[in-house]
């Protein structure tokens, strides 16, 4: 059975693209956070990853809430 999430990611091109581009950003940061030190160049980047996560999930989020509030369910 899929959960709401699931659904979300195989039938909702906008939160799929979403979720995308976070696991991307999210890959970006890892890497940067395994470096022993990073440039200037580098710090504002995992700064700018940061809030371009951020902003990435709350837009997610709001899909899931309007997904909630049309299906009635709880999504994870």
């Amino acid at each position: 059975m899929l959960t709401p999430n699931d659904t979300l990611l195989t039938n909702h091109d906008e939160f799929r693209k979403l979720a995308q581009e976070h696991l991307q950003y999210s890959t970006r940061l890892d890497s940067l956070t395994q470096k022993r030190y990073l440039s200037e160049d580098e710090k504002l980047e995992e700064v700018r990853l940061k809030k371009l996560k951020l902003r990435l999930k709350d837009q997610m989020q709001s899909i899931e809430r309007q997904y909630r509030q049309q299906y009635g369910t709880h999504v994870a």
